[in-house]
């Protein structure tokens, strides 16, 4: 199981908004979870949540610009998570190595991108319910998720090939919290089915950092939301998918090393 590091340069994230707005206090952040163990920084300058402001493509490009460009001068490796075509050609271009899109890449000016990357990107689709490029607050049937999380990982296997793109490029989300339903039901019964997913379509990204779901089982605010989302995470790396996406890299990074010396005693 390897991380992505989550750094939103953003004054509206639901988790930290405002806190790593200034490309400064972003980039130390960045490097702090580098040096927690972070794998893969995952910079994005758009929040996705439901009430979050609407970012257009030249404000977002400025945002991750200085960050980026100084993640990349220090050898890290830097994950873009947008929605938006422009952003990614542009970051592309800049060197990152991930393009991270919770709409899945899904309309045909992300794919014309996708085509046109560099080999060396890889990428990271997500599955949402959501009609828009951020979640919702809609109502959705907690019975079909799955099945439904199902036909998006074939459909997107088989859209990446199809512009040759090599499966090792290529990481499946299957969404999480306002993502797939108001409801937690919906979040708790796609991580109940990590394991057949991850073996079916895999490699997996999952990502339940701080998300609402955790907080209607807990009764938890969003910032006492660690312990709920390191159980959730220890559930997924259990069920054997391949990256995790967090806030807190050293609690996961921790939580794992310990279970691993349980279980492999000398």
């Amino acid at each position: 199981m390897r991380t992505f590091g989550i750094v939103n340069v953003t004054r509206d994230s639901f988790a930290d908004g405002g806190r790593h707005f200034d490309p400064a206090a972003a980039i130390a952040h960045a490097e702090a979870l580098a040096a927690a163990g972070a794998d893969v920084l995952d910079v994005g300058a758009e929040s996705t949540h439901p009430d979050a402001e609407d970012v257009d493509a030249a404000t977002e490009i400025a945002r991750l610009s200085p960050v980026v460009d100084a993640l990349l001068a220090r050898g890290r490796c830097v994950s873009v998570d947008t929605c938006k075509p422009e952003v990614m050609a542009a970051m592309a271009a800049r060197g990152v190595a991930w393009l991270n899109d919770v709409a899945g890449f899904r309309s045909a000016a992300a794919m014309t991108v996708v085509a046109a990357a560099p080999a060396r990107v890889r990428f990271v689709a997500m599955f949402s319910r959501s009609e828009a490029a951020r979640a919702d607050r809609s109502d959705r049937d907690p019975a079909t998720v799955v099945a439904e999380v199902r036909a998006f990982c074939a459909e997107r296997i088989a859209a990446f090939a199809a512009v040759g793109v090599a499966r090792e490029r290529l990481v499946l989300d299957p969404g999480m919290g306002f993502f797939l339903g108001r409801d937690p039901a919906n979040s708790l019964r796609v991580l109940r089915h990590l394991a057949a997913l991850e073996r079916e379509f895999g490699p997996l990204l999952v990502s339940v950092s701080r998300k609402s779901f955790l907080g209607a089982v807990t009764g938890a605010a969003v910032d006492a939301r660690g312990p709920a989302t390191l159980a959730a995470e220890l559930w997924a790396a259990r069920a054997g998918v391949a990256w995790i996406r967090t806030h807190d890299v050293r609690a996961l990074r921790d939580a794992v090393a310990v279970e691993s010396a349980i279980a492999s005693p000398p």
